[in-house]
């Protein structure tokens, strides 16, 4: 048996001590999501702004790509968490419990969307 197994076996993602340990995970994943891009976008406007103000060309230049950089990895980081997000929910079947599920509520919360609604409407 492999770990995924195991872990797909067991029934330790569904008790009451979880759901704590599941909001804080979803939580820090969400103020990574939004702190992340808007600090480095902060950081690269304020390269920008210092290149700017010391009026040469080449440090212009080298902050505006400094700055491109920056928003690149931004959008890389909201964006990995949202495709993460979107799959999980893709994955995670209705119709039973499975570490997809587990995982799932790990990212979205324990109320999260994580298949299980659409079964019990």
């Amino acid at each position: 048996m492999d770990l995924i197994q195991i872990l797909a076996n067991t029934n330790w993602c569904s008790g009451g001590d979880i759901a704590s340990v599941q909001t804080l995970v979803s939580t820090i994943i969400l103020i990574i999501q939004i702190a992340i891009p808007v600090l480095l976008i902060v950081f690269g406007m304020l390269d920008l702004g210092k290149a700017v103000v010391a009026s040469k060309e080449d440090e212009i230049k080298k902050g505006q790509q400094l700055f491109i950089k920056r928003l690149i990895s931004a959008a890389l980081v909201f964006l990995v968490v949202f495709v993460v997000k979107i799959l999980l929910n893709i994955i995670a079947p209705a119709d039973k419990a499975t570490i997809w599920n587990c995982a799932c509520k790990f990212i979205n919360g324990p109320e999260g969307n994580c298949g299980e609604k659409a079964s019990k409407q």
